[in-house]
């Protein structure tokens, strides 16, 4: 039989016989438990004893300091001239292609507005695949040839730079060794000061012209949409130039004292808690989302929702989340690929905000077991330069059936490219909420509600003569009760839909907290731009075919309502029997992270991005491999902080717990006769034994954990590599952290040395 640490068998009570050097590890190994413990309880006391961070507001109104370190157009028309001024406008509002001509007085203009807001620095802010955004500054000072320094910044420093680009995924584009990776201004997002450096949006490419971030393929399919979305959107309003799409994103994220967050290294090097048992209350009784925001949160709000507003990020909610600890901030919403940088800018800001109030901002989508993880859920929506909202019903029924155009045109592109949707939000870290009845993006489905779901079946059932009336050929009668009036947002909404209707958007609700937007929105944008152009070369063959332009819109608009059925679902998207109904439906249903990810080299997947422009198959290709490649490292680290906190934190704890038994046991039998010892002694015997037990699967799990990461690290195929990890290496971390999860009960409280669950969601 195992026996343990020391003093008796486990079973039977016989004294061992302990080598020196084994009795010294597990001296040392007590010693360094009963450091942990202390730091614990240090954290806990401090933490406790934290007051609110006082804030001193601005003394202007928000709308006075709002975009206060941000160029806008009011301070480009003061420190430009007029002509250059005129063209900055024309490439924000028109795509038009920037003259680099103007750039050397684009250059000075920023300067000048930059150094008398105490600026010294510049940097290219980019957005590789790594999630976060990136960043090398340089300062103004340049030598003046004469002993002395100046101050430059030139157009060709605004336009473009090379950065060290090694240290960022290349998906196979660049070879490894290859630094060389170019950073282009984008003129569409505003410049912006951070401290004392000037923060230019730029695309990240390669020196060949391959994306190497998210933000090119962004703007490829924002040009798309908006190509796609006008052509159609004249048919109605033949006054329309441009659609733009908006997003207004939702920001989930939890707060933990910073000196618990320094107590728990898994939190630390893995943004998630990789042991932890439920608390006795967790968010059973619901109450923190309705509950008072605590005061030191309120005050990191305040903060941070002063220092958004001088950026120009339009904060306008804020509030408690279902979970303990957790919390949300949003925002109003946005041309997408703006709101997509104020975003990636806020997390940032979240971060630094954060430490100055003494918490840890965890972004990561389920950094506790058991409770809700945090998304960041995509309001999405089409609009037209003349202040048309495309997904939004209208006063008349001429309005209403291009409501019902655009409505059934997005969920065409959902459902063909479902799949694809899914692999968008898709990630290590998301996996863990994804499914967890919080959001079900394993199955891509939409919610419509009642109102639509009628008005829509009534299309489909109808035929055309009941539609419509023609009123000669300039004007439409539309008669029928089928496109009624319209009232916005008067259905119950879904929470268990991934990408539900809300009234005059969609809302995609799988997006994770800690992602970057741009993934779900280069998929959506570019599916909804081919479903609307597969629309259009529809309608437009039945046009030249001699049928009247609004007969030939219905006619198509029922064949599209009847093929894209499928991917409607108004029920719980929680339950059992709709991921049956879901694959008869013959929606995607895959739930690994890794063969998710394969939808992005699909044929039709393929075709989509290279048709509209967005993505070449190499570009699809090397991206998969730097997800691959991601998942893999993040299981990765996870594991080996499991091993370590295992073997060197754990173990240590149980063991000097079981020594302490272990001899309780051992003096019973000094004071009392053998029959009564075995009764007083069988709860301590009994503990001893099952930690003992535990133990030998926790040391069992890690070794086998740590074989066959050898195995999966041998596996060229990053793809490969990518499905090992996620069969054998992910499957042996919950088990170890049951193992592990369990003795957290049975230990003493006194001795156990990371912070738990009750002081990390309830301390603040």
């Amino acid at each position: 039989m195992r026996t343990t640490d020391g003093i008796h068998d486990k079973a039977i009570g016989r004294k061992q016989n302990i080598p020196r050097e084994r009795k010294k590890r597990i001296t040392t190994r007590n010693n360094i438990s009963k450091t942990m413990a202390n730091l614990r309880f240090q954290a806990v006391a401090s933490a406790s004893k934290k007051k609110p961070l006082e804030v001193v507001a601005p003394i202007e109104r928000p709308s006075e300091y709002y975009a206060k370190y941000v160029f806008t157009r009011a301070k480009m028309y003061k420190y430009l001239p007029s002509k250059v001024y005129e063209k900055m406008v024309d490439v924000i509002d028109n795509g038009t292609p920037l003259d680099r001509s103007i750039a050397d007085a684009v250059a000075a203009g920023m300067k000048q507005w930059a150094e008398e807001n105490g600026v010294t620095h510049y940097t290219h802010w980019f957005q590789p695949l790594t999630e976060g955004t990136a960043e090398k500054h340089d300062s103004f000072i340049e030598h003046d040839h004469k002993g002395g320094m100046i101050e430059e910044f030139e157009g060709k420093l605004l336009m473009q730079q090379e950065p060290d680009a090694s240290s960022f995924p290349s998906g196979g584009i660049r070879a490894t060794f290859e630094a060389r990776g170019y950073s282009a201004w984008d003129p569409t997002s505003p410049v912006f000061i951070i401290d004392d450096t000037l923060c230019i949006p730029t695309v990240f490419i390669s020196y060949t012209g391959e994306a190497l971030d998210y933000k090119a393929p962004v703007l490829r399919a924002l040009s798309a949409v908006n190509k796609a979305a006008t052509s159609v959107a004249q048919y109605f309003y033949p006054d329309v130039k441009k659609v733009v799409s908006n997003l207004g994103w939702e920001q989930e994220y939890f707060l933990v004292d910073e000196e618990l967050y320094a107590a728990r290294p898994d939190l630390m090097m893995t943004g998630r808690t990789l042991m932890g048992h439920d608390s006795a209350k967790n968010q059973q009784m619901e109450d923190h989302y309705f509950g008072i925001i605590p005061e030191r949160v309120a005050q990191f709000m305040r903060e941070l929702e002063i220092a958004a507003l001088e950026l120009g990020i339009p904060c306008k909610t804020r509030h408690n989340e279902v979970a303990p600890n957790q919390f949300e901030v949003a925002p109003i919403f946005e041309e997408t690929n703006l709101a997509i940088d104020h975003n990636m800018l806020l997390m940032s800001l979240m971060k630094r905000v954060a430490r100055k109030h003494g918490f840890r901002c965890l972004l990561h989508e389920k950094p506790f077991a058991g409770i809700n993880g945090s998304g960041k859920h995509n309001n999405w929506s089409l609009s037209t330069d003349t202040g048309v909202l495309l997904h939004g019903p209208g006063k008349t029924p001429m309005d209403n059936l291009r409501f019902a155009v655009f409505v059934v045109e997005t969920l065409m592109g959902v459902y063909k490219h479902n799949g694809l949707l899914k692999a968008s939000i898709m990630s290590a870290t998301n996996a863990h909420r994804l499914g967890a009845n919080e959001a079900p993006p394993a199955i891509i489905s939409s919610f419509l509600g009642k109102q639509v779901s009628d008005l829509l079946e009534a299309l489909e059932k109808s035929d055309s003569t009941d539609v419509f009336n023609l009123a000669g050929k300039q004007a439409m009668k539309l008669d029928s009760p089928v496109i009624p009036e319209l009232m916005i947002d008067n259905t119950d909404r879904n929470r268990t839909s991934p990408f539900a209707f809300t009234g005059n958007r969609f809302e995609f609700r799988a997006v994770g907290s800690e992602a970057n937007c741009a993934s779900a929105m280069i998929v959506l944008n570019t599916a909804v731009a081919e479903a609307l152009t597969n629309f259009k070369t529809r309608v437009d063959a039945l046009i030249e075919k001699g049928e009247e332009k609004y007969e030939a819109i219905v006619k198509v608009l029922r064949e599209d309502i009847v093929t894209c059925k499928p991917i409607h679902f108004d029920g719980n998207g929680y339950s059992d029997e709709w991921v049956v109904e879901a694959e008869k439906r013959g929606l995607d249903i895959e739930k690994s992270c890794p063969k998710i990810f394969d939808r992005y080299l699909d044929p039709e997947s393929v075709k989509m991005f290279e048709t509209m422009d967005v993505m070449k198959e190499y570009e699809l290709k090397a991206r998969n491999e730097v997800k691959w490649d991601t998942y893999t490292k993040k299981i990765q680290i996870e594991a080996r902080v499991l091993g370590d906190l295992s073997l060197n934190h754990i173990i240590p704890t149980v063991t000097r717990y079981q020594s302490e038994l272990v001899e309780n046991v051992e003096n019973m039998y000094k004071i009392f006769d053998k029959a009564e010892v075995e009764v007083l002694t069988k709860r301590n015997k009994d503990i001893i034994r099952e930690i003992a037990q535990r133990i030998e699967k926790i040391e069992a799990g890690v070794a086998e954990l740590v074989d066959n990461r050898k195995i999966a690290n041998k596996i060229e195929s990053e793809r490969e590599k990518a499905i090992a990890y996620h069969d054998t290496v992910a499957p042996l971390m919950e088990s170890i952290r049951y193992e592990i999860d369990k003795l957290e009960l049975l230990v003493s409280d006194e001795l156990w040395t990371l912070p738990k669950y009750r002081e990390l969601l309830f301390i603040r």
